[in-house]
């Protein structure tokens, strides 16, 4: 197994269900309901590549490829850079910062990362 990927989805799981319950329970309250749909969207992807990074520390013990491991860095900066900046951008209007606005422009890039992610795990299955 690769250990890393999994003690890293563990973690992140973990703060994906402290930030689901914040973003259910006390965010509504802090600002409006289109900013809570926007850090859902991340705390949902954040959830979804927390198993994918599940599943490429279960397999890389069976099937152990290049490509698996950056399929695992993949999906690790786009965890970073898609629902991080939606998480940011949410404490930005919660705040009422101006300046950082620009903050959003980072959140495709994140979505490239996790499709590079998935080209790459599927990559690391074919090539077994």
């Amino acid at each position: 197994m690769h250990k890393s990927f999994l003690v890293w989805a563990a973690l992140l799981g973990g703060l994906a269900v402290i930030l689901g319950a914040f973003g259910a329970h006390k965010l509504k309250e802090l600002v409006p309901m289109e900013t809570v749909s926007t850090f859902q969207t991340g705390v949902t992807y954040q959830f979804y590549h927390v198993f994918a990074l599940l599943a490429i520390g279960i397999l890389y013990a069976h099937i152990p490829s290049p490509q698996l491991v950056w399929a695992g860095r993949f999906f690790l900066i786009g965890i970073l850079l898609f629902s991080g900046s939606l998480y940011a951008l949410t404490l930005l209007k919660a705040t009422e910062t101006v300046g950082l606005r620009g903050i959003g422009a980072i959140t495709p890039l994140g979505g490239l990362f996790f499709i590079a992610g998935w080209v790459a795990l599927l990559l690391g299955v074919l090539r077994k």
